[in-house]
């Protein structure tokens, strides 16, 4: 996840900004607002003026306004309906409609309908029809209506997204939205092992990514300095390894049904959960909890530092591969998703022979238990089982050999997510002034994370372009402890990643001028975020 050894020790900055809150942090010239009235209650983007863009559009026709009377049509199934009663949520507290879900057809107010027939739209994706009497979102899968109803908000007035009574009126823009993803798996990731976040925190984060169409949150949730989820056969992993935190701070960690409001809150906005098990190194808090994980049978002191690198379980060991089967079985059956992520990354202090016989040993118990390995792309260095997934976090200047190692992975047939830290790591500084954050990928500017291509980020290494499966934002939490903070360093970087996921290519100076329009809506939805100098926002 990064080079071992670059971290300072930012402890007595991490006091100063810890109880920042939604004040505003130095970086990039910028500050965070809330609150602020944005644009004139009738203003509207032009049809298309959304995050991420759309695939096609046409503008034409009379725009829609939606009135007091207006009801949401939806087919007549528990999915769609829960798909309008979650419209109904975001419109209700703005406008003061009563806006009812109302099963079966009519011709006023916005309609929500899935056609099996639409077939080109796929598994994510929607047409959105506006036009003077009616406001329609169509598409194959309910996971497209979702994502429609995202463009949707986006498209009416930043107001609307208030949770108290604003001023009309509510229009859409006339015309035609046809809107498919570029890549099938759209990420961001939240560490919640340096620094732990509990369900409401972590619940409304994944709020905040839905409005972007993200569909996988890959949630980080051990590492060195701390286990945040349960499991039975090994209780210690908590009430030990889950105790601290970075710079000594209070722990935590989830229980099982904690973990499962996690998922099922994801669920609900059609997201796929991707737990990471970091190993064999990353396990400090491990080596803690369990003395015999160790080679010589010895209780490792807990880390609260942000040093990387020297930690391994023992490889020689049969009960190390009781533990990974054991952790593996135990989140596998609370997962429904398809993937569970064992990290694989900075396992400096094991040899490159153990290292790949320890992943060897875990890819199967993955699979054993019904998962699909992901892996960061160091994995690419051991056999990869098939069918699995490296996750590259490498920058333009990862050393040649190591990107020709993931390339040789996927000329086998590994699949790559793409995470490139001075790219789409939203821990890195916005400038040399940001306080919070670290800076060893380099500093990652509002237009440095938007300006790149994935399915040619590998290019120069031979990787082809079909062999990427999406792309992924990490967030780390080392210098973050408040969701305000977290907020901060996401947005608006996260906006850029989620559009290089769902959209593919476009300039910067198109893309910066949507990126504008949304500061006014990240503000009435209450999220704290910077404001960049290089983007226009506005006043």
């Amino acid at each position: 996840m990064r080079p071992p050894g670059t971290f300072p020790r930012l402890f007595g900055a991490l006091l100063l900004v810890a109880g920042a809150g939604a004040g505003c942090f130095a970086g990039d010239g910028g500050g965070s607002r809330q609150g602020s009235g944005g644009p004139a209650p009738g203003a509207v983007p032009a049809l298309g003026r959304v995050v991420p863009a759309p695939a096609s559009v046409k503008p034409g026709g009379t725009l829609y306004t939606l009135g007091a009377k207006a009801a949401i049509r939806v087919d007549d199934s528990p999915e769609v309906r829960r798909i309008g009663e979650y419209l109904a949520g975001i419109l209700r507290p703005s406008t003061g409609y009563a806006l009812p879900v109302t099963p079966g057809p009519g011709t006023d107010g916005v309609q929500l309908r899935l056609r099996p027939s639409e077939r080109a739209l796929g598994e994510e994706g929607y047409r959105l029809e506006s036009s003077a009497g009616t406001l329609a979102v169509t598409a194959r899968e309910p996971a497209g209506l979702f994502h429609g109803v995202q463009t949707l908000r986006q498209l009416l007035p930043a107001a609307v997204e208030r949770r108290t009574l604003q001023t009309g009126p509510w229009t859409v823009p006339g015309g035609t939205i046809t809107d498919t993803p570029r890549y099938a798996y759209r990420g961001a990731m939240l560490d919640v092992a340096r620094h732990f976040f509990t369900v409401d925190q972590v619940k409304r984060y994944i709020d905040q990514l839905a409005v972007y169409k993200i569909n996988t949150f890959h949630l980080h949730l051990t590492d060195d300095q701390g286990w945040r989820i349960a499991v039975d056969s090994w209780p210690a992993l908590v009430t030990v390894g889950g105790s601290t935190s970075v710079g000594g701070g209070p722990g935590g960690h989830y229980t099982k049904a904690q973990y499962r409001e996690i998922v099922d809150h994801a669920a609900s906005r059609y997201m796929e959960v991707v737990p990471e098990i970091d190993l064999p190194g990353h396990t400090a808090a491990v080596l803690a909890s369990y003395a015999e994980l160790n080679c010589d049978g010895e209780a490792r002191p807990l880390y609260t530092g942000v040093d990387v690198g020297f930690s391994s379980l023992c490889v020689d060991k049969p009960v190390t591969y009781d533990f990974v089967d054991d952790v593996i079985r135990e989140i596998a059956a609370i997962t429904p998703g398809r993937y569970l992520h064992i990290g694989g990354d900075e396992a400096d202090s094991t040899s490159p022979e153990d290292y790949a016989a320890f992943m060897a040993k875990a890819q199967a118990a993955v699979a054993r238990h019904g998962k699909t390995v992901v892996g960061w792309h160091q994995i690419a260095g051991s056999e990869m089982a098939e069918g699995s997934v490296a996750q590259y976090w490498g920058t333009d200047g990862t050393e040649p050999g190591e990107r020709e190692e993931v390339a040789a992975a996927v000329k086998k047939g590994a699949r790559l997510i793409l995470s490139p830290a001075d790219r789409a790591y939203l821990d890195m500084k916005y400038d040399s002034g940001t306080q919070l954050g670290l800076k060893w990928a380099g500093l990652v500017g509002v237009d440095r994370s938007y300006d790149w291509d994935p399915s040619e980020y590998l290019a120069d290494a031979g990787v082809p372009a079909d062999a990427v499966l999406g792309v992924e934002a990490p967030l780390w939490s080392e210098t973050l402890t408040t969701s305000a903070q977290l907020e901060w360093m996401a947005f608006p970087r996260l906006l850029g990643v989620a559009e290089k996921g769902w959209s593919g290519a476009r300039s910067w100076e198109e893309y910066r001028v949507r990126l504008a329009e949304q500061g006014p809506r990240l503000e009435a939805r209450g999220v704290v975020y910077h404001r960049s100098p290089k983007v226009d926002w506005p006043e």
